[in-house]
């Protein structure tokens, strides 16, 4: 019985019984989306040249972490298929003794003077540490088997992760076959920097793609997929090396389209991803955006609070209008303070449309806050009377518009009173808008009337 072997991705000549056959030739149309849900779906074309006494191919060189429940083969027409395996004879010293029994075999022999000379044999078993040979000279002897010397490994041991389909042709045939098929533990993210210059921001996106799938990918066209598709399990294992392939600020050059609810990004040039490692590829780059400051505190619900307490003050930097719809990531943003950049804040985003507003959470402004006290505080049959005092106090150099947020339990009966200015929004908070100068406190006064249920 022959065994086709079809040359898998390399940039060498990888099979025993294919040679002469470069990447180029073989796998120009290959490729890989990558799933941010730690799935991946392969595509590759190789070519295919099928004897009529040939019963089996053997597809090397495909993912460890393949599910062979979804490869999909496209065999040329003439060919049936009856079968497939998945084969990874992982490659050991026993394993290789064995599959040499009954074939010839080189012997290292000492004697006593210390001298070696090498035997011809034929391996007749093996129990473990020691095999039975059997020499040209019909010798029978035992040998230790770090004397036993092969030198080649037998066809029957798949040492590479391999697909085997048991099929039947009725002619010779060469031509071109394709397969796509899932993997596993592979995925990517997208991270953000962004460089505030005052009233702008620059903006760098990178995607980064974590291939612990057991498969190099070499040469592939590469894309990826933004969204939540539905999958059954997640794992994880370790990475060694972190590697980065900047786009030299062509990122722009990273072209989307929406498809059935996701995006679709493709990588404008041929990557290399090594197998346990994570790789970095820069896919947008944004000059000169406008931003925005925003501080926000978030008081007591006047309905269950006593006594007095301060709050701090989130600030946040917005911005909108982008043309770009971002995927989900960390967003880490920069500013500039003399000759050195200070980290200002880390926020998450979730996948974000184009034109959106993008709200970044830095952290807590130190030098304001707003201290909160209950001046009064009426429990009657019917209703609550709750008289709040609420200061803010800016102690920096710059004025600042500060939004103090009350919860509020609105329903009919209870009303808000206030010489201050208020809105509602989301629904239940009470909202104060606060200009603020520099170095200095302003205070307001709120009742609240809440009807009891």
């Amino acid at each position: 019985m022959k065994i086709l072997s079809l040359a898998i991705i390399s940039s060498l000549v990888i099979s025993n019984t294919l040679s002469g056959v470069t990447l180029d030739q073989i796998n120009k149309n290959s490729s890989l989306i990558v799933y941010n849900s730690n799935v991946g779906l392969v595509h590759e074309q190789r070519k295919l040249n099928l004897k009529i006494d040939d019963k089996e191919i053997v597809y090397e060189g495909v993912a460890s972490s393949i599910n062979t429940d979804s490869v999909n083969v496209n065999f040329p027409n003439g060919i049936s298929l009856f079968s497939q395996q998945y084969r990874y004879d992982k490659l050991t010293q026993k394993k290789l003794i064995d599959a040499h029994i009954g074939k010839k075999i080189d012997v290292r022999m000492e004697d006593n003077a210390k001298n070696y000379q090498t035997l011809k044999a034929t391996l007749l078993s093996n129990d473990g540490a020691k095999s039975i040979v059997k020499t040209d000279d019909n010798l029978i002897i035992s040998v230790d088997n770090k004397n036993l010397i092969f030198k080649t490994i037998p066809d029957e041991l798949i040492t590479k992760p391999s697909l085997v389909w048991n099929v039947k042709t009725d002619e010779d045939i060469k031509s071109n076959m394709s397969i796509d098929y899932l993997i596993k533990q592979i995925n990517w993210k997208s991270n953000y920097i962004l460089n505030l210059k005052e009233n702008k921001a620059d903006l760098s996106g990178w995607i980064t793609i974590d291939n612990r799938s057991g498969k190099a990918f070499k040469n592939t066209n590469l894309y990826v997929l933004a969204g939540d598709i539905n999958r059954v399990s997640n794992s994880r294992i370790e990475y060694k090396s972190i590697r980065t392939m900047a786009m030299a600020d062509s990122a722009e050059n990273v072209s989307h389209q929406a498809h059935e609810g996701y995006h679709f990004y493709t990588i404008p040039f041929k990557v290399n991803l090594a197998n346990n490692e994570k790789t970095q590829l820069k896919f947008i780059s944004l000059k000169d955006i406008k931003v925005k400051r925003k501080y926000t505190a978030r008081m007591s619900n006047p309905n269950y609070f006593r006594g007095e307490i301060n709050h701090d003050v989130t600030q946040y930097v917005t911005f909108s209008g982008l043309k770009f719809p971002l995927p989900k990531g960390v967003v880490r943003t920069y500013s500039k303070l003399e000759k050195t950049n200070i980290l200002l804040g880390e926020s998450a985003i979730n996948h974000t449309p184009k034109d959106s507003n993008i709200l970044l959470k830095l952290g807590k402004n130190f030098d304001t806050k707003v201290k909160e006290t209950i001046l009064n505080r009426d429990d009657g049959s019917w209703n609550l009377d709750v008289d709040v005092k609420y200061s803010v106090k800016n102690s920096s150099d710059e004025i600042k518009m500060v939004e103090v947020l009350v919860p509020f339990n609105k329903n009919d009966g209870s009303d808000v009173s206030s010489k201050e200015e208020y809105r509602f929004t989301k629904g239940n908070l009470v909202t104060f808008d606060i200009m603020i100068k520099p170095q200095s406190t302003k205070e307001f006064e709120v009742h609240y009337k809440i009807k009891k249920q």
